[in-house]
């Protein structure tokens, strides 16, 4: 079976060319590429073909094109997104800086005045998504890049995207977590088909708490165990 960059790049034609990867976690991964006919740098981010073949198509890309319409100065913006040979994928600008998960491992807690900076643009960002229907479930520091003095939140609706398209609301059935134990929210984790925007905002708290700490206020050897704290 051909690797993933070959099956991807063979997808993708003659509009992108794959340059490297970058690497990625249990719902993607991710690789750079040149979008040739505007000579752009992006970040195009692939579903494992094993979850991708369980998905409902349609309401995938129905989820996905409401977080493209998102545009706001905290949010990484959607740029494409396609569905071809058993391939889901989808594009975002190449963002110079980064991660707050990378700045944390490296400098531990944050001053007061930059954390509270942070959570502010955080949460600028999903006050104007909550607005406009969308959640993004998955609020954690790997999704908030720093880029020169501002943050910048990634993969707004990609969770929930999931969860629809799998008609399940935690878990895929290739056992794929839609969201982070550590930063999920009670209702989240017990996959309550009312969780809504609120869940965010849990998150949210979450992060503050670690971006003052340096840690996370629930911890535990397994998934089960941080849920359970």
């Amino acid at each position: 079976m051909p690797e993933l960059i070959d099956r991807l790049q063979a997808t993708l034609g003659e509009a992108y060319k794959i340059k490297s990867e970058l690497g990625g976690g249990g719902m993607s991964r991710v690789f750079v590429a040149e979008e040739v006919d505007l000579g752009r740098t992006v970040v195009i981010k692939v579903l494992p073909p094993d979850l991708a073949a369980g998905l409902n198509v349609d309401r995938f890309r129905r989820e996905i094109q409401m977080a493209a319409r998102l545009q706001h100065p905290h949010i990484v913006p959607l740029l494409s997104a396609g569905a071809k040979d058993g391939l889901l994928y989808y594009t975002m600008p190449l963002i110079q800086g980064e991660s707050l998960r990378s700045r944390l491992s490296r400098a531990g807690e944050l001053p007061v005045p930059e954390a509270c900076r942070i959570l502010r643009e955080v949460a600028d960002a999903l006050e104007y998504a909550h607005a406009n229907g969308v959640v993004h479930r998955d609020i954690k520091p790997e999704n908030v890049m720093l880029s020169g003095n501002h943050a910048l939140v990634m993969d707004f609706g990609v969770a929930k995207a999931l969860s629809e398209a799998t008609g399940k609301t935690n878990l895929t059935s290739v056992g794929v977590a839609l969201g982070t134990p550590t930063y999920m929210s009670p209702e989240q984790a017990t996959a309550d088909p009312m969780t809504d925007h609120r869940s965010d905002i849990y998150s949210l708290g979450i992060l503050g708490y670690e971006l003052l700490s340096g840690r996370p206020p629930f911890s535990g050897n397994t998934p089960q165990q941080v849920l359970a704290a």
